[in-house]
């Protein structure tokens, strides 16, 4: 039968959990660039993303059908070749939704229950209350920008700690624990609503810079941004415009339109600004959440059916 060449490292029982969900399919694991490039245009499977797919895997005759990348995102792949070729992609969406959900729920508790300035004052040994009470997550609005996997188990939770919760996706189709949800073009007017907005959009045409003044403008005064989606989809000067002014009370910010933050970059030295690394998706749980999808999938292609999860429409790009 067919070739499924694997990128991720894999242990023993995971590769045999492949081999038993595709029996008669031969199965390499390696690095891409440790690979012999005749091994790629045999496979008829990839498990990952390399950009020496391109190149060597898709060639007119090349057997690839289907490629399931080992990320949620997939605005790094060249769409419209795999569009071209009429290969399949699907993407390891869902498996960050418990992460994810957890670094959202701990920026908001920075800034609402003033841990991130009680550490500054830490590192200088200085007792410093904030001066004033403590606002409570209870009883604010959330709005969550981009539900779907992620969002949905925010709002989850947060609805679990007497939020309110707003939504806004694509499709404007309801969901569980939101309490109310808009459109795409419903944004400016949920997001006047929010104490806090969380953005956790994919990047798309779309999306790119949706985050504007014009958007920062509709935000409600001392409201807080964060941001765990993908960082092109703000423009950093009108963040920072808003920072500045006093229009946002605080961002936290997993992702940037520049990855790494360039050291001498405003945004690390403001007061009223929280970064991480990239990390939100981080879980030691990741290999097998992302190999769960992987066979799932991997079943119902060899039964001949139409993949079931994360299937990647390209009309949308995601």
């Amino acid at each position: 039968m067919g070739k499924i060449i694997c990128f991720p490292a894999l242990s023993e029982e995971q590769q045999q959990r492949i081999q038993q969900a595709a029996p008669g399919y031969t199965i390499q694991i390696g690095k891409a660039k440790d690979l012999d490039p005749a091994e790629f245009k045999k496979a008829e499977i990839i498990l990952g993303w390399s950009s020496l797919i391109r190149e060597h895997a898709l060639n007119e005759d090349s057997p690839l059908k289907w490629i399931q990348v080992w990320s949620a995102g997939v605005d790094h792949l060249p769409i419209e070749d795999l569009q071209h070729k009429q290969i399949q992609v699907t993407s390891a969406n869902g498996v960050h939704a418990i992460p994810i959900t957890e670094i959202i729920l701990g920026m908001m508790l920075s800034h609402s229950r003033w841990l991130r300035q009680a550490m500054l004052y830490q590192h200088q040994a200085e007792w410093k209350a904030p001066g004033k009470a403590l606002p409570e997550l209870h009883g604010k609005t959330a709005v969550i920008v981009g539900v779907g996997e992620i969002g949905t188990e925010t709002a989850r939770v947060l609805k679990a700690l007497g939020m309110h919760t707003v939504g806004v996706r694509r499709s404007g189709k309801d969901v569980p624990n939101i309490d109310h949800m808009y459109d795409m073009s419903g944004l400016h007017e949920a997001v006047r609503q929010g104490d806090y907005v969380i953005n956790i959009l994919p990047l798309t045409d779309e999306t790119h810079h949706i985050y504007n003044q014009n958007t920062f403008d509709q935000f409600k005064t001392h409201a807080c941004f964060v941001n765990v989606g993908r960082g092109p989809s703000v423009d950093t000067e009108a963040l920072l415009g808003a920072l500045r002014s006093g229009k946002l009370a605080f961002a936290a910010l997993d992702v940037f339109e520049e990855e790494p933050l360039p050291a001498d970059h405003p945004l690390w030295t403001m007061d009223n600004v929280l970064i991480t690394p990239h990390i939100a998706g981080s879980t030691e749980q990741y290999t097998e959440r992302a190999l769960d999808i992987f066979i799932k999938n991997l079943e119902a292609y060899v039964a001949g059916k139409t993949l079931p999860l994360n299937l990647v429409d390209y009309s949308h790009k995601y």
